[in-house]
């Protein structure tokens, strides 16, 4: 590695200590990425670039990027004081991409895969960060045609960070179970009720569930390796379904798939900023969640992508399986404290069914792939307030 490189990676982790030790606590941002779609045909159209053009000038062009494939946009909610303001900021930016894409001849869908679009006919947008990861990644960069939700939670403090880190990993399956929401693609009923989460976390290197960290210092050791080793040229190729953001002193929870339905969004981004919430809150009582070992999360993690919100997850304090729904209502119970703290509670609930599970139904009921996504697409385009 080059003088340069070393230089910006110090400077990088320096600014990152102190934006984390000067945080401001559960300042929250949500990210949303959505598939471009011909009207007619509901196949994916690369027009990325046209709807960034377009977005030029208008209210939402610094809340705007592209991510990775031409036929995908993602918005931002951009940082937001409290989660109380997040769920209209969300409805806010659906609306503002909503209204710029319409009279472009487009339509959007947000399930967390596409269920028929060959990843061989999808182009990689011509940023020099993608143009590198197309480079380095290959094949793994190329099949990668997914949709999914972020949520960033400002965390105050290098070591606690670290510890919300660590707890956090232990509900990452939880999470992905309530959010599931692909199980199509390429033409095929995978099984599975998060295909999105198969094809993204098993491709990608430094992906899915991250080890636990005895401190901050351990981990920038680690992040310091991987750039000395040329293992990695940018902090945001660390790709696990949670991490340390180092340019903002956030905790980012990156499990979920994309929501066609706002108000689900809304709920799922409640109890993601919540349960970080509540961990730092655990952490600051002298009560941290204790991280479960990896292979205990792995279980877990297959469960939620096989079976969702339908199936079952292990509770191991119980020693045993007990159904998804059950664990994600004890989960909303034991956050409640900090949802309360942050605006958040009044969009806690666990739905009768998820978005995965309402396309299984109508997929056994004879529905053809066609008509499922159509209703998921409508389901998209109502923006409620």
């Amino acid at each position: 590695m080059g003088e340069e490189q070393r230089v910006s990676t110090e400077e990088l982790i320096a600014q990152a200590r102190e934006r984390f030790e000067n945080a401001t606590d559960f300042t929250v941002a949500v990210e949303e990425e959505f598939a471009l779609l011909d009207p007619e045909t509901h196949d994916l159209v690369d027009r990325f670039e046209e709807v960034q053009a377009a977005a030029r000038g208008t209210a939402l062009e610094r809340h705007l990027v592209g991510e990775l494939i031409a036929s995908e946009v993602e918005i931002r909610t951009g940082r937001c004081d409290t989660f109380a303001d997040v769920p209209a900021v969300m409805a806010e930016r659906r609306g503002q991409l909503q209204s710029l894409v319409e009279p472009m001849g487009l339509l959007l869908g947000a399930t967390g895969t596409h269920p028929w679009a060959d990843w061989k006919a999808q182009r990689i947008i011509d940023t020099p960060h993608y143009r590198r990861n197309d480079e380095l990644l290959r094949y793994v960069v190329w099949r990668n045609n997914t949709f999914g939700l972020h949520v960033h939670v400002a965390i105050r403090g290098l070591d606690r960070a670290i510890a919300v880190l660590n707890g956090m990993r232990n509900f990452l399956p939880e999470l992905l179970a309530l959010s599931a929401s692909s199980p199509f693609v390429e033409r095929v009923n995978t099984g599975l009720h998060s295909a999105r989460t198969q094809i993204f976390t098993r491709f990608f290197p430094r992906c899915g569930v991250p080890d636990a960290f005895v401190s901050w210092d351990e981990y920038e050791s680690f992040v310091r390796f991987l750039f000395d080793t040329g293992s990695i040229f940018e902090h945001t190729q660390i790709w696990w379904s949670v991490r340390p953001h180092l340019a903002f002193p956030t905790i980012e929870i990156r499990i979920c798939d994309g929501q066609p339905d706002l108000t689900e969004v809304q709920s799922l981004a409640a109890l993601t900023a919540s349960l970080v919430a509540r961990v730092a809150r655990a952490v600051d009582e002298g009560d941290p969640v204790q991280p479960l070992p990896h292979r205990m999360i792995e279980e877990n993690f297959w469960r939620a992508i096989r079976y969702g919100l339908s199936g079952e997850l292990l509770d191991f304090t119980r020693g045993r399986p007990i159904p998804a729904r059950q664990r994600l209502e004890e989960l909303i119970e034991w956050a409640l404290p900090a949802a309360e703290e942050i605006g958040a509670a009044s969009f806690l609930v666990v739905p009768g069914q998820n978005a995965a599970e309402r396309q299984i139904a109508r997929f056994e009921e004879g529905a053809s792939l066609e008509a499922i996504y159509a209703e998921q697409i409508d389901v998209t385009e109502r923006i409620v307030g």
